[in-house]
């Protein structure tokens, strides 16, 4: 009974002594990798996870076809050039919402990265999904693109807002 209660307890709301932990997750198949496993799951729709793994395998495979690098290594760049430093959030003062610069955690910098990633992939003219997320990786990897311009655009408004720094919770 009193091991039932200390379960029920630590469900209540008021009883979390801490963050909760974030769901494990898998490394992919092919690279090992948890962030390619990331990746997958940005890209899956409809739960439909094994068609997700063949555009991300294929895009990769285009990828090492194209350039003739590692697509793992090509993959890591074009996140890390995409991870923005600084966002804004809305904070209200005295009636007026002002756009405050914060630095962005890392885990929310690599959900960024593969979240804006994936959206400019898939707006992206070519014919399949494995060539936009590919022709996106290449361009994010080189510093072009629309998901490495959504990060500039992020850093550019948290430049311009920087007088309101001071207003952080």
């Amino acid at each position: 009974m009193a091991v039932l209660n200390k379960q029920l307890e630590s469900k209540l709301p008021g009883y979390r002594t801490g963050k909760d932990k974030p769901p494990f997750l898998y490394p992919d198949l092919r690279y090992g990798s948890k962030l390619v496993s990331k990746l997958i799951n940005y890209v899956m729709r409809d739960g439909k996870k094994s068609l997700a793994r063949r555009i991300v395998y294929g895009a990769f495979d285009l990828i090492e076809e194209r350039t003739g690098q590692d697509p793992l290594e090509v993959f890591y760049k074009a996140v890390s050039n995409v991870m923005p430093k600084l966002e804004t959030r809305s904070r209200r003062v005295g009636g007026a919402a002002y756009q405050v610069p914060y630095d962005v955690p890392e885990d929310r910098q690599k959900t960024l990265a593969l979240r804006w990633i994936v959206n400019a992939a898939r707006e992206r003219g070519e014919r399949t999904m494995v060539e936009r997320l590919a022709g996106e990786l290449l361009d994010a990897a080189q510093g072009q693109g629309r998901a490495y311009e959504k990060k500039l655009e992020s850093h550019r408004m948290a430049e311009a807002n920087r007088p309101f720094a001071h207003y952080r919770w």
